[in-house]
């Protein structure tokens, strides 16, 4: 069948994409951004894209509209589907109907490190041999594609609690009804769509309300609002990962970049690996725990991991120039930065650190985060925050509260000109955004030519 999807670039909607062209129907799309990497991943797979939302794109109209969480009443593409009464459904609802129906589904959900986690996850079954299938949201270096059907009945999904569509409010994690399940932690995001930490734990219950009794539930021991989530009612056993936990590690270095893992009292093994930070160590003992509960055993599971290459857009090393480093990284929230800045710092010992920064997600341009803006930045050296033109709050007095040297500048142009002048060899330069950022990691790295 054809089927065309309103919203294809978000990295969610293009890994949906790939899989509906896998099963093998005829896919179209479009969107509002078309940019990579995504749009590059689409095109290589055959998939046609149009840019922007005229509804002569669904003319002659295509078997079946999938209607991104992007979308929303008023957009001339949806008003057309409506109008003209054509079928349409929620990416999740699809994904649960086509593709997981009858899978061992492992889900990884989580304020932080979703992405990250289930690539590792991913990579963990494969290098086990057991071919999963995938829908993550980013690109796995392992891989090369954010999703596949994969020939077994494992399938790993990157479970996110944003809403489903504008005619579905519940979490699209709600659709995937998982096996096993990591709930990695849990705060505050997503402010234009939760009114409060509370309303984002009721979901997440919901989710452990669709576990089977034979399933299992991994979690960290450190946070308090996934205590409050399982407390409210869980039928499925629990493993526990961190201090106090079934799951545990011993640093062998500060940066996180090698740890011995143990089970239950017993040491596992050590993973030696590219990664850095304790937010990745938390990821990779989640990580052991769903991957034996699907049969690998914990030594097969570190082997992998010690071979795990990381996710594009991830601290992803994108250039160097005149000794000069430039990472391109997705952090979006004040936790995020932090454990990313941390991890790099732990790495790099004392040399030079630039942050830049772009409050991009729809809870930084409503302002939700930023009262953690300020410490999330202690690591590095100097900060370069980008104010869009459609920030509705202050970033100058946000900049002004860093105990770091803190500027805002409103053109790349500018930010390239502060990095020019600042940077010398030796330094490190990180990327943060959710965004395409206009491009900046390839004109920076240009400009330091």
């Amino acid at each position: 069948m054809h089927i065309h999807i309103l919203g294809i670039c978000g990295t969610f909607m293009g890994s949906m994409a790939v899989l509906a062209k896998e099963l093998g129907h005829r896919v179209t799309g479009s969107d509002a951004n078309v940019y990579p990497p995504m749009s590059t991943q689409l095109q290589a797979q055959g998939i046609e894209l149009t840019q922007g939302y005229d509804p002569a794109q669904l003319d002659p109209a295509p078997d079946l509209v999938v209607i991104g969480n992007a979308m929303s009443r008023g957009n001339p593409a949806v008003e057309y589907v409506l109008n003209k009464g054509l079928p349409y459904v929620s990416g999740p609802q699809w994904l649960a109907d086509h593709v997981l129906q009858g899978r061992w589904v492992l889900a990884v959900a989580g304020t932080h490190g979703k992405t990250t986690t289930s690539s590792m996850l991913a990579w963990v079954l494969e290098h086990a041999g057991m071919s999963p299938g995938f829908l993550i949201g980013g690109v796995p270096q392992n891989f090369s594609v954010s999703a596949r059907l994969g020939d077994t009945p494992f399938f790993v999904i990157e479970a996110d609690e944003y809403d489903s569509a504008f005619f579905d409010k519940r979490s699209k994690f709600v659709h995937y009804r998982p096996r096993t399940a990591i709930l990695n932690n849990l705060e505050f995001d997503h402010a234009d769509i939760f009114p409060d930490l509370a309303a984002i734990e009721r979901q997440f219950h919901h989710l452990v309300r669709t576990i089977p009794s034979e399933g299992l539930v991994i979690h960290p021991t450190t946070e308090p609002a996934l205590q409050r989530v399982i407390e409210m009612g869980c039928w499925t056993p629990v493993q526990t990962t961190g201090a106090g936990g079934q799951w545990q590690v011993k640093l062998l270095s500060e940066d996180g970049s090698k740890f011995e893992v143990m089970f239950e009292g017993v040491a596992q093994g050590v993973v030696e690996w590219d990664m850095t930070g304790q937010h990745n160590v938390a990821n990779a003992l989640a990580t052991l725990a769903a991957a034996r509960h699907v049969g690998v055993v914990p030594s097969m599971g570190i082997a992998a991991l010690s071979a795990f290459k990381s996710v594009k857009r991830r601290m992803e090393k994108v250039a160097e120039v005149r000794g000069i480093t430039i990472y391109d990284d997705f952090a979006h929230h004040p936790t995020a930065i932090a454990t990313t800045l941390d991890g790099l710092r732990k790495r790099i010992g004392d040399a030079p650190l630039i942050a830049i920064i772009e409050p991009r997600s729809n809870s930084m341009k409503l302002g939700a985060h930023r009262d953690g803006l300020p410490e999330s930045v202690v690591d590095a050296d100097q900060v370069i925050w980008y104010s869009p033109a459609n920030l509705g709050w202050d970033l100058g007095a946000t900049a002004a509260l860093c105990t770091v040297p803190s500027i805002v500048s409103d053109s790349l142009e500018g930010i390239i000109e502060r990095v020019k002048s600042q940077a010398q060899p030796g330094t490190h330069v990180v990327i943060m955004s959710n965004g395409g950022f206009g491009g900046l990691h390839g004109k920076l790295a240009e400009a330091l030519q």
